[in-house]
């Protein structure tokens, strides 16, 4: 904050809350929000009827409920004092910053996360066996994908996506953050949202899932199966370009790197290949208590990795109407090179499931 002139920084709803008290708020009507002056003790002002749910830490934040009756943007307000910069939570609502923007005349406003995104994209070591955690839990989904113990053909990508959620659960998540299922020509969309489509015989099924552990981290992967017999020769061709990029990538992803750079390993090769016009996202974006946040492996991102940058690589190819494939890994920076969270096989494994 000093660094930046920051005199007041407000956070609401969002990860950065929990990250910094260990407190998670509702998604209310009522105002939650954690006032840490640059030149001040810090003061989570949550609504009474909520105060139980908060471990205090004195050490750290001071509690203060606010009653029904109570204006709880004139007590932020107040704490705040006369800000000459205020940075508040990307995720407050906008009901909350325009009655503070009406409170706080002549405060400049920046967006939060340029205070806190520094802190919580640069993982410290419980951080990392916290990632490696929720990428074990995930890799034995993903094993149970390829051995055949999903049923596949027959079902709807939403019966496999529920079933997908469901082992998550009970490989250790406490939440399902997302299961895309996408077969045949759904593979083409990269969010695709699993529906009443049933899989069939000689198709590539794409599944992308993830989600959040006991200890707030997450965890995403992405891999594709083929049911039945062999791919088509157009699958083969698509999947060995994106397979030789995403590891190419991942081997680009060394400290000092640009993130911009790894992107252009990826695009690169994926151009090469033929398929340039077909990769139509980014190659990857930053991981932990959200499953994404910074840093963004993105053209136009100098940002240069440092030890403890978690992050994705998932480059894909999306042939429109017909096919599509992605393949991700959570990836960790570190000074002897790119350590992969994941480690279930890349290839495109045929199942007959």
């Amino acid at each position: 904050m000093d660094d930046l002139g920051v005199d007041v920084l407000l956070v609401s709803l969002g990860a950065d809350l929990p990250y910094l008290t260990g407190y998670e708020a509702m998604p209310l009507e009522r105002l939650t929000m954690l006032v840490v002056p640059r030149d001040d003790e810090a003061t989570l002002v949550v609504p009474r009827l909520e105060a139980p749910r908060v471990v205090e830490r004195p050490e750290a934040f001071t509690v203060l409920p606010w009653d029904e009756t109570d204006d709880p943007v004139g007590i932020v307000a107040k704490l705040s004092g006369t800000p000459g910069v205020a940075a508040i939570g990307d995720r407050t609502w906008a009901r909350f910053l325009v009655d503070l923007v009406a409170s706080l005349p002549g405060t400049a406003w920046r967006k939060g996360s340029e205070v806190t995104s520094p802190l919580r994209s640069v993982k410290d070591d419980a951080e990392i066996r916290a990632l490696r955690r929720a990428s074990a839990a995930a890799d034995r989904v993903a094993t149970q994908l390829q051995s055949g113990q999903i049923p596949l053909v027959g079902r709807t990508e939403h019966e496999v996506s529920q079933d997908i959620g469901h082992r998550l659960v009970d490989e250790g998540h406490v939440r399902v953050n997302f299961a895309i299922v996408a077969a045949g020509e759904h593979a083409a969309s990269p969010h695709h949202e699993p529906g009443e489509r049933v899989i069939g015989r000689d198709e590539v099924v794409l599944c992308d899932f993830g989600g959040t552990m006991p200890d707030g981290y997450c965890s995403d992967i992405t891999r594709c199966v083929w049911t039945g017999g062999e791919p088509t020769a157009e699958m083969r061709d698509l999947y060995a370009v994106l397979q030789d990029a995403q590891a190419q990538a991942v081997d680009a992803a060394t400290v000092g790197t640009p993130c911009e750079d790894v992107d252009g390993v990826a695009r690169r090769l994926i151009t090469e290949g033929g398929y340039g016009a077909h990769f139509i996202h980014r190659t990857g974006h930053g991981i932990g208590l959200e499953e994404h946040e910074d840093p963004y492996l993105v053209g136009g991102n100098c940002e240069r990795l440092v030890p403890g940058h978690a992050f994705s690589i998932e480059p894909g190819i999306y042939l429109a109407g017909r096919v599509g494939a992605r393949i991700e890994d959570i990836v960790i920076a570190s000074d002897a090179g790119p350590e992969s969270l994941n480690h279930v096989t890349h290839d495109l494994v045929v199942v007959d499931a």
